[in-house]
């Protein structure tokens, strides 16, 4: 049964101090193919999305959205900004030494947010 963004969205990360094992190949499929332009990375232990945002402030202001509710969440991804305006979030729980629920929870709200990209 494939999860939707919005079921994602509605669902909580669960702490995982590595009691919990990562995903297998299909169902990390089936939570990708619910997102919106995440990509699995080569090792398919993590998935990225990227955003050329409208300048280095509107970067800053989403990656401030994103920390937040990655905190109320308290599950982390790594955010990158080059060239003041190329965007990244990469997504994995560490824990699990892969892909869990958490991230695909994770990358639905941070797709619920809105941003400024550049024209």
């Amino acid at each position: 049964m494939s999860a939707t963004a919005a079921e994602l969205t509605k669902k909580h990360c669960v702490p995982c101090e590595g009691g919990i094992g990562a995903l297998d190949k299909e169902a990390i499929a089936t939570n990708l193919a619910a997102l919106s332009g995440w990509k699995l990375d080569t090792s398919g232990k993590s998935i990225r999305r990227e955003w050329r945002v409208q300048d280095f402030t509107a970067a800053l202001d989403f990656f401030n959205r994103v920390g937040q509710i990655a905190e109320a969440e308290d599950h982390h991804p790594d955010l990158h900004l080059t060239g003041y305006r190329n965007a990244a979030i990469e997504l994995t729980t560490h824990a699990a030494k892969g892909l869990t629920e958490n991230d695909f929870i994770l990358a639905a709200k941070i797709d619920t947010l809105p941003v400024k990209l550049k024209k």
